[in-house]
């Protein structure tokens, strides 16, 4: 039997102002079947609840915890006066929410039957039958691509990008407000032969607007805490004015460039 109605979160941000329009809830659901070594969130990798380091009282604590539905709604329906004078509402981030496909399907089901506004934060890593069936119940879309060639996707991520790929264009293709982004790593996809093979890509599949993700170590300090190494811990961040070569590429292959 599929357990809907609950699933593992490991935290709930009230006013987010960065993940969707408005202002927004963020709801972020544990589990990834990606291991990007650069993650921001590594907390968010694991399935199940486990053991981190608090930072502030040197104590180990658990992180993740299981919710259903219904205590989700609940405290997100607390800030739906912000989300009427803003244009926000819901949005559902990971890890990876098509980790727990049913879960998701579920919460942002009841948020479209509040009348609530839904965003997702997704790698697009899942079959396109679930990829399709969970959309339906979504007004806006984040997703990137971290690599256009599929073995050195799966070298560093642990997964192949022919799916992603699948669902990046059908998203597309059926006229879905999306964000596609490319986190742009140091020594993975930051050279120009990079960004012409990812904007090869693009015109194949008719993609005209995509966003860079400068690479940075936001979460650096997370991988310490949960006793992991970092392999990017010497690696320098990236900053726009690094990329502008970069950025001109995509431009001229006709592709809208942001960061």
């Amino acid at each position: 039997m599929v357990v809907t109605d609950r699933g593992i979160i490991f935290n709930i941000q009230h006013f987010s102002l960065h993940d969707g329009p408005g202002i927004r809830t963020t709801v972020f659901l544990k589990g990834c079947p990606l291991r990007c070594p650069w993650c921001a969130n590594p907390e968010s990798q694991r399935r199940r609840p486990e053991s981190i380091l608090d930072a502030q009282t040197k104590k180990q604590t658990t992180i993740g915890e299981e919710r259903t539905v219904d205590e989700i709604i609940a405290e997100v329906l607390k800030d739906i006066d912000f989300y009427e004078e803003s244009g926000g509402g819901l949005t559902l981030s990971g890890g990876e929410i098509f980790a727990q496909f049913h879960f998701a399907k579920s919460i942002l089901q009841q948020a479209k039957a509040k009348g609530l506004h839904t965003a997702i934060e997704t790698t697009a890593y899942v079959e396109p039958q679930k990829f399709a069936e969970l959309i339906e119940y979504v007004d806006f879309i984040y997703t990137d691509l971290k690599h256009y060639n599929t073995l050195k996707h799966r070298q560093v991520t642990g997964v192949q990008n022919n799916l992603i790929i699948q669902n990046i264009q059908y998203a597309f293709a059926h006229h879905k407000q999306i964000v596609l982004r490319i986190p742009v790593i140091p020594g993975f996809n930051d050279s120009l032969t990079d960004a012409k093979h990812f904007a090869q890509l693009f015109n194949e599949h008719q993609i005209t607007d995509v966003q860079l993700l400068p690479f940075h170590q936001f979460g650096e300090n997370k991988y310490q805490l949960l006793g992991r190494k970092y392999e990017f811990e010497d690696v320098k961040a990236l900053h726009p004015e690094e990329l502008q070569e970069y950025r001109q590429v995509f431009c001229d292959h006709g592709i809208n460039c942001y960061f």
